[in-house]
């Protein structure tokens, strides 16, 4: 007697709830049992529904890394500053005035948020920390250290193009605690993200430290288990969450109770596919019948992605569990995501 391939089932009823059909169903299988290969979580909600599948033995509410889709939420952060008055998107964050005086002027939290700063994806040292601090090559880092660095490297370039930057984005947060009235500083950044997005938005399961027992062990290439640090870039990737608080975080940004922000989208030179335009905190991917707004990202043992289309209201969640493979489809995550969204 043959088994039912479970992961088979969880991708037929992805669609079922979706009301999609991928017209390619076994490359659909084939990749995502790249990407769920050492297990995870899929979540899809649509219509007011919603329904979360554990694959290979990880729990469904399992907590993961969220690596870089921790950007998003800054940007949510800086929205809802910005709706009170204590920041703007277009005006340099020298105008902070303290540390911040002597940043460049075309250091704005729109071009931080877009990655069009002219930084570079990390500070400098890091290309040391990777090998001394594999798990945290952001720790030996500080909040000085972090706006010295952007200080030196910042490039403005006419016209702007896309540079993806952890360090823009860590930079950002950094700010956005700074307006907050908060300590420049991984804590400060974590205070001021519950005050304005995790309470506002019941989002109790995204924080800087989960709990222990809620947390989906990393499984890395190395065969390293601990998650990994972000130091004083925190606010880039230091996130952890589960699905279902992915899943309301997606819907908040349909209903508009995270902001509008997200809807100023821009196509700077530098762009490559999947992406056709890059919004604040978010990208962009364009199909035949709608846009599609994503983030994915990469720790060294967990791999995530999340996603929504304004158009039909739908939002899909992909959490993995296993860093990125030496070898095959080393995008698989978010691939797989914009594939059950109907980016075919």
């Amino acid at each position: 007697m043959f088994r039912r391939d479970p992961l088979r089932r969880v991708l037929q009823e992805v669609a079922a709830m979706l009301g999609t059909a991928d017209p390619d169903e076994v490359m659909l299988r084939q990749l995502a049992r790249t990407a769920l290969k050492h297990g995870g979580v899929v979540g899809v909600s649509k219509g007011g529904e919603r329904a979360v599948w554990p694959v290979g033995g990880v729990p469904a509410g399992g907590v993961f890394e969220l690596a870089s889709v921790t950007k998003p939420f800054t940007a949510a952060l800086v929205s809802a500053l910005v709706g009170q008055g204590r920041l703007a998107w277009d005006t340099r964050l020298s105008a902070l005035g303290g540390p911040w005086r002597k940043l460049p002027p075309h250091l704005t939290p729109r071009t931080l948020a877009t990655h069009t700063a002219g930084l570079p994806m990390h500070p400098a040292r890091v290309a040391l920390t990777t090998f001394t601090h594999f798990s945290d090559p952001y720790g030996p880092l500080s909040a000085a250290d972090v706006l010295g660095s952007a200080r030196r490297w910042a490039r403005l370039e006419r016209p702007p193009r896309f540079a993806y930057s952890n360090l823009g984005v860590g930079l950002l947060a950094l700010a956005a605690a700074y307006a907050a009235d908060q300590e420049m500083s991984v804590s400060g950044y974590g205070a001021a993200l519950q005050q304005q997005v995790t309470v506002p938005l019941n989002l109790p399961s995204v924080t800087l430290r989960p709990h222990p027992a809620q947390l989906v062990t990393p499984r890395g290439l190395l065969g390293g288990d601990q998650p990994t640090g972000f130091g004083p870039l925190v606010g880039a990737g230091g996130l952890f969450g589960s699905a279902q608080d992915l899943l309301t975080f997606a819907e908040s940004h349909l209903s508009g109770r995270a902001g509008t922000h997200w809807q100023a989208v821009t196509a700077p030179a530098g762009l490559l596919p999947p992406r056709a335009g890059v919004s604040l905190g978010w990208f962009m991917t364009a199909t035949p019948t709608g846009s599609i707004f994503w983030h994915d990202g990469v720790a060294r043992g967990t791999r995530t992605a999340l996603g929504f289309r304004p158009d039909s209201g739908a939002a899909v969640v992909v959490l993995a569990r296993g860093g990125v493979p030496l070898t095959g489809w080393r995008a698989s995550v978010p691939m797989l995501l914009l594939r059950l969204l109907g980016a075919g």
